[in-house]
């Protein structure tokens, strides 16, 4: 299949392109804010991923940019690190890391893994994370600022947590 010209597609891609824009920077923005980094970062982030990954890649439809679910991580981070200077440090060394490991090839090692060992991991995550809210939405928060662990501080489950949010 022929990739089309740029000025084939501006037509429809210019009003696209408007409506991502309207939305990713006040998420940026949003997300920057949420992981206690500065509001520029955010924007820079929408930037690249919108921008740079979509020229360099070879995909019609990719969607790229800064994470939400990543938002507490950078923020401990941030906190443990002591500094966004050096959280951007970090960010940057393991880039490194990862073009080296492209380089060597090391992405043939995920072959080795079956993909019903990836859907299984990913499914018992998204259980978890259902099971997690089941105490909050019946209107138990014994620790409304709980982590995604299975196992709780106190030796406690989260099928315990359901267990005395349904028997309260």
């Amino acid at each position: 299949m022929e990739k089309p010209s740029f000025f084939s597609t501006l037509k429809s891609d210019l009003p696209a392109s408007i409506v991502v824009f309207l939305i990713a920077v006040p998420l940026c923005l949003g997300i920057a804010l949420a992981s206690g980094a500065p509001l520029l970062s955010g924007l820079i982030s929408g930037i690249v991923g919108g921008i740079v990954i979509g020229w360099l890649s070879n995909s019609h439809t990719s969607v790229s940019g800064p994470a939400a679910g990543l938002t507490a991580v950078v923020l401990v981070s941030i906190q443990q690190l002591g500094s966004f200077e050096i959280f951007l440090l970090a960010v940057a060394l393991a880039g490194v890391f990862q073009v080296i490991l492209g380089f060597a090839h090391a992405g043939t090692i995920a072959n080795f893994f079956p993909n019903s060992v990836i859907k299984g991991m990913l499914t018992g995550i998204g259980i978890i994370i259902i099971l997690k809210q089941i105490p909050h939405a019946l209107g138990y928060d014994k620790d409304a600022e709980g982590d995604l662990a299975f196992w709780e501080a106190g030796g406690s489950n989260t099928l315990l947590s359901l267990w005395e949010s349904i028997t309260q």
